[in-house]
């Protein structure tokens, strides 16, 4: 299982995007790490009455910690980056571990119908010998037939979701190589057997953690660009005037003076979006301990039924239609009551299917919910419990 997650995560473009996201992440944080300001280089020259050569450097001062200012937020931007690239991930493998389950349970109840065409076809077929020796009336008979012409209509449905099922997680899987195990015939384990993990270290709230420091950094970032840098410069060089040339070298100082645009607006701005990153994190808070209880009693509910189904007499179909038949040619049920029971006994079987399907979707919901899903796959139930 964990190799053809792993497979899926190394050739989805989903999860291709958010790696070059990532990668994008990380060279933007280089970025701001770099110092702000490059020297500038002058050269002056100048041929009158007195002819002047000059050259100049200077160099912008970040005294007011801009850079500082750009790399914590640059590193804040990173973390979560990294943590919507896990998210990503998480939701794939939890997409496709839904869409595998469903394909092959769909599949099974295909399997199940198609065991119905065949019985409808056998009852079709005994009753038009019963028909011949009077044994049932022509209404009978042309029940039998209606029930076969149903039966595959119902299984043209089934096998139409089969497709749909087996569409969806090619899809996912685009040209993976994926092979997974078939689905497991025992019920997933109890919920109590997977400890969540801290809501804090959820990847979701991680996410939305980073995405508050960085906000909450960038609300620095504004008020230190507010402070003008001063540039110094240094100027050397000669001037001839006549047959006199004399050396000079100069040293300037300027400052911007913020007067027409003082940055105040990008302050408040910052300022704002942090209370709008710190106003998502408590909702995001409250959603995902929401789902956890949610998620685990809602496993828990249709883990107890699935239990129950398994172990009530509406889960042995065969057996059940085998005895239904056996009555039937005994002459001891009608052809009516064969029909309606073998449907309802059919109906059954595709539920418990349905509920199988339901509760091993609830239990990866539960495990992304409990942030264990990665735990589940690898196999660490030790840790997972830990």
């Amino acid at each position: 299982m964990a190799d053809a997650v792993n497979r899926i995560w190394a050739s989805n473009p989903d999860v291709l995007a958010a790696r070059a996201e990532l990668e994008a992440a990380r060279a933007r944080a280089r970025a701001a790490a770099r110092p702000l300001y490059n020297p500038s280089l002058a050269l002056d020259a100048e041929n009158a009455d007195v002819d002047r050569r000059t050259a100049g450097i200077s160099l912008p001062l970040d005294l007011s910690g801009k850079r500082h200012a750009r790399t914590t937020q640059g590193q804040a931007e990173l973390r979560a980056t990294e943590a919507a690239y896990d998210v990503r991930r998480r939701d794939l493998a939890a997409r496709w571990l839904k869409a595998w389950i469903a394909a092959a349970l769909t599949e099974r109840q295909a399997k199940l119908g198609q065991r119905r065409v065949v019985l409808m076809q056998r009852f079709d077929e005994l009753a038009a010998e019963r028909l011949k020796v009077g044994d049932i009336s022509s209404p009978e008979r042309d029940l039998a037939g209606l029930a076969l012409g149903e039966a595959q209509v119902q299984q043209a449905a089934m096998m139409g979701n089969a497709a749909t099922a087996r569409a969806a997680l090619r899809a996912i899987e685009g040209n993976a190589t994926a092979n997974p195990p078939p689905p497991p015939t025992a019920l997933p384990p109890t919920p109590d057997t997977v400890v969540p993990k801290a809501t804090d270290q959820l990847p979701d709230m991680v996410q939305a953690q980073s995405e508050l420091a960085s906000a909450e950094a960038g609300v620095q970032v504004a008020r230190r660009a507010r402070i003008p840098d001063p540039t110094i410069s240094l100027t050397g060089g000669q001037v001839r005037s006549g047959p006199r040339t004399d050396r000079v070298i100069g040293l300037s100082l300027s400052i911007p003076l913020p007067v027409l645009n003082s940055g105040r607006a990008e302050v408040d701005a910052a300022l704002s979006d942090a209370d709008a990153a710190a106003a998502r994190l408590q909702s995001r808070r409250q959603s995902l301990q929401a789902q956890i209880t949610e998620f685990a009693e809602r496993y828990s509910a249709l883990r107890d039924a699935d239990r129950a189904f398994r172990g009530s007499r509406a889960a042995a179909f065969e057996d059940r239609a085998a005895l239904l038949e056996k009555l039937w040619r005994a002459g001891e049920i009608s052809t009516s009551d064969y029909l309606v029971q073998l449907k309802q006994s059919l109906d059954t079987a595709l539920s418990g299917l349905e509920l199988e399907r339901q509760a091993w979707q609830a239990w990866f919901d539960y495990l992304t919910a409990a942030g264990r899903l990665n735990d589940w796959l690898a196999g660490n139930t030790q840790d997972a419990n830990q």
